[in-house]
């Protein structure tokens, strides 16, 4: 028999090991194998009950049935166009400047991610704006990181835009009216601000011009239906957001109408889209859930309840601060789908509110754009420059990331506090 002492380091030692070997993915094997190896362990070992791992999927139900209904639209979108038409419009309405190429795919990047979540900016639009940058012959990496930074700048605009912020309220999910006068302003902010320091650290690659025109990309009947779909499939979503309800179920639902529409009109089989859905990503974010409860389960939880409080005590505005900048800061050593699962749990166990809750969701959504083993977004971003035979080191995107994350940090946390001190939000 196990003693509880050694049965809690063993569950600690398994979390911590797994969550690092999904950030390092030796010898490639995706992130998926290692938690799922983790949560294996603990169950054959008995260090964590069927029953509680039971309930821990079914706490991830909701965010998975979020992530099926936006993959699936995004791939209906990808298939029919609507991506290499939304591209070459940015490209075309840049009248040869790769200035104003750099604006237009920052706002397509900016639309995508608050409509869509910011999985979609990284993993579907990035390989379309890299198409269309690659036919216009300019350096592609200033687009590129657009597509990175405003995937997590941008991921706090709409409850919708990220999946971390179903993880981070988890069935608590303010109104839409009140999300909107909590992180309306700083998520402009941070969509500013990024904007402006990127278009400042790219400024030399930005004078170019660009020489080759390129050809209308057409957006055909079925492209805009998915578009109508898309439409009607946001005012569901903002109507459950503003009633307070779940996400999850009404995403999928959506998706899988829209989807049934669009293929009776295209003619074609839908049971095709089920294979380009991520699995392996439901699955991982299942496997995610039930480390976080095992380690809530040894009591793991209660030194950041501990560390939530002190934080509270230094005042709201310092507090705010130290918050969002060690959440941000943390993201990056855990990954923001944990951390927004352990920052979830301890909110909740702790029944904060008000400003130190809103400083956590801002570090869990805006923190990633410090490095590239800070988002699931990032790393799936990541993974699509790869299958182009791109290579974006750490150290590359640290040195954007350094500069650009803390400032954007800096500006969000400032306008909520902002926002509070105005409307004494609650």
């Amino acid at each position: 028999m196990i003693s509880p002492a050694v049965a809690h380091a063993l569950i600690a030692s398994i979390v911590g090991i797994s969550i690092v070997l999904m950030l390092i993915r030796p010898r490639n094997i995706p992130e998926v194998y290692w938690i799922g190896a983790g949560v294996f362990l603990l169950l054959i070992l008995r260090l964590m009950p069927l029953p509680l791992a039971g309930r821990a999927v079914a706490k991830a139900l909701d965010v998975c049935l979020f992530l099926i209904g936006m993959m699936l639209l995004s791939e209906l979108a990808r298939e029919h166009g609507v991506f290499d038409w939304l591209s070459s419009v940015a490209v075309r309405s840049a009248n040869g400047s790769c200035s104003r190429l750099f604006a237009l795919v920052y706002a397509v990047g900016t639309i995508v991610t608050m409509l869509m979540s910011n999985d979609a900016t990284a993993v579907v639009l990035t390989p379309a704006i890299l198409t269309a940058v690659r036919k216009s012959k300019v350096e592609p990496l200033p687009y590129l990181f657009v597509c990175a930074f405003i995937a997590n700048a941008a991921s706090f605009l709409l409850p919708i835009s990220n999946p971390a912020n179903l993880v981070v309220f988890d069935g608590q999910m303010p109104p839409l009216g009140r999300w909107l006068m909590s992180f309306g302003v700083p998520s402009l902010l941070s969509i500013a601000t990024t904007f402006i320091v990127l278009r400042w650290l790219f400024r030399k690659d930005l004078r170019a011009s660009i020489e080759c025109d390129m050809e209308p990309q057409p957006l055909r009947s079925d492209g805009k239906l998915v578009l109508a779909g898309l439409a009607g499939m946001i005012v569901v979503l903002l109507t459950a957001s503003s009633l307070g309800k779940a996400l999850g179920l009404p995403t999928c639902l959506a998706a899988l109408v829209i989807t049934a529409l669009v293929s009776i009109k295209a003619r074609c089989n839908p049971l095709s889209l089920a294979s380009e859905i991520s699995w392996g990503t439901l699955a991982l974010v299942a496997g995610l859930f039930v480390m976080v409860d095992a380690m809530e389960s040894i009591g793991a939880m209660q030194y950041t309840r501990e560390w939530l409080a002190w934080a509270e005590t230094l005042g709201p505005i310092t507090g705010t601060f130290v918050t969002g900048f060690a959440v941000g800061v943390a993201n990056n050593l855990v990954n923001n789908l944990p951390l927004g699962l352990i920052a979830g749990s301890t909110v909740q166990a702790a029944h904060a509110k008000g400003l130190i809750v809103d400083a956590v969701l801002i570090g869990v959504d805006l923190g990633p754009n410090l490095s590239i083993t800070g988002s699931l977004a990032t790393i799936l971003w990541l993974i699509a420059l790869r299958k182009e035979k791109l290579d974006v080191s750490f150290w590359d995107f640290l040195k954007v990331g350094v500069v650009a994350m803390p400032i954007a940090l800096l500006a969000s946390l400032g306008g909520t506090i902002l926002m509070h001190l105005c409307f004494r939000i609650s």
